[in-house]
């Protein structure tokens, strides 16, 4: 089940936030020196602060562990950014980020969101392919003079399901 985090819940967030990371750190050689910022290295007070400024996390419970987790974070009036969706490795391959994904997008529509945006390594070929399969598309590509990598910028265009009444 999916539910919004709580605040004594972020330690374990940020934990599950490190695990899941940490193996995209490992592939494109990511550390603590060359890439701060990146997920695999978040602390808890640095969650805490992302929260404070407007994130708002929920988790995928698998029985009482937490098993992943998504944030969602207005932009601007319509448009919403998705982040730290993560997923621990020993849960990985049980549509458990799917789930998060369209419970996120589901939420950012109930908050008046029109558009869901998210910036990935664009080295990622896998991550981008399974982005593509949930419906988002490439918008372009950024680099920051603070990252190793190229950031590549995915958008979708949220809609509320329709129901065909005519019959």
């Amino acid at each position: 089940m999916i539910h919004p985090l709580a605040h004594d819940t972020l330690s374990a967030a940020a934990d599950v936030i490190r695990q899941s990371f940490r193996t995209v750190a490992d592939e494109f050689g990511l550390t603590p020196e060359n890439c701060p910022s990146h997920p695999a290295f978040l602390s808890e007070a640095h969650l805490q602060a992302q929260v404070d400024a407007g994130l708002q996390l929920s988790g995928y419970f698998a029985g009482d562990v937490l098993g992943g987790v998504v944030g969602i974070k207005r932009e601007s009036p319509g448009a919403f950014s998705i982040e730290k969706l993560a997923v621990l490795p020993a849960y990985r391959h049980r549509r458990f980020g799917a789930k998060l994904m369209t419970f996120a997008c589901e939420e950012i529509l109930r908050l008046g969101g029109e558009k869901a945006c998210i910036g990935i390594v664009d080295e990622n070929t896998v991550l981008k392919q399974w982005y593509a399969r949930q419906g988002f598309v490439i918008t372009g590509t950024k680099r920051f003079p603070c990252l190793p990598f190229t950031v590549c910028v995915m958008e979708k265009v949220l809609k509320h399901p329709t129901v065909d009444d005519t019959y």
